[in-house]
C-alpha cells in the first residue's frame, strides 16, 4: 500500500474513530458534532474531514442532520450491520493502534 493511500486510511480511520466514541462533551449539540469541531479534535484539514465524513455517509454508519451548520453522528445501530468484508468496517474494526485513552477519560 503506498503512503498516500495509507495516509487516507489513516484520516478515514481517524475521524471515524472519533466519532464512533464521541461524548457529549465534545459537542456543542445534542444531535452530534460539526465538521470544524471534528477537524479540530483530529487535528486535520477540514477539507480531509468533510470528505471522510462524506465516505462514512456513503456507507451509512454516520447521519448527517441540520444544513448550517451540519452536525454529524455515528450511527452504531448501521455499523453493526455493516458487510464484515467492507474495507471501511474492517478498517474501523482494527484496535491495534488504537490508543483508548485518548477517547476515554478516567
Amino acid at each position: 500500500m503506498d503512503d498516500l493511500h495509507q495516509d487516507e486510511d489513516k484520516a478515514l480511520k481517524s475521524i471515524g474513530m472519533e466519532l464512533m466514541f464521541l461524548t457529549p462533551e465534545k459537542c456543542s449539540s445534542d444531535k452530534g458534532i460539526t465538521a470544524v469541531e471534528l477537524a479540530k479534535l483530529v487535528d486535520l484539514p477540514i477539507d480531509i474531514v468533510k470528505k471522510k465524513l462524506t465516505i462514512l455517509k456513503d456507507k451509512g454508519i454516520v447521519r448527517v442532520s441540520g444544513i448550517n451548520p451540519k452536525y454529524w453522528k455515528f450511527d452504531e445501530y448501521q455499523f453493526q450491520r455493516m458487510d464484515e468484508d467492507d474495507e471501511v468496517y474492517l478498517l474501523l474494526c482494527s484496535f491495534d493502534d488504537v490508543d483508548f485513552d485518548k477517547y476515554f477519560s478516567y
